[in-house]
């Protein structure tokens, strides 16, 4: 897929823990860590808003397309 997810450079860059994030989105560690390691299929648009207000961030700060060869 074409979409990265670059949640744990904000994550780091913001000095936030996944424990911390994980509460703080009222989101379980092991879904969380899902989308930490790049390895989600989707995305709920509430759990982004949620992680976009606890890191006070924009989307296009964790989301980013690369174009796949085809």
């Amino acid at each position: 897929m074409g979409i990265i997810i670059n949640l744990d450079v904000v994550m780091a860059q913001r000095k936030k823990g996944l424990t911390e994030l994980a509460k703080d989105v009222d989101i379980t560690l092991a879904n969380l860590s899902i989308l930490k390691n790049n390895k989600a299929k989707a995305i709920r648009l509430s759990t982004l808003n949620a992680i976009c207000k606890s890191l006070d961030c924009q989307p296009g700060d964790i989301l980013q397309y690369i174009e796949e060869p085809e």
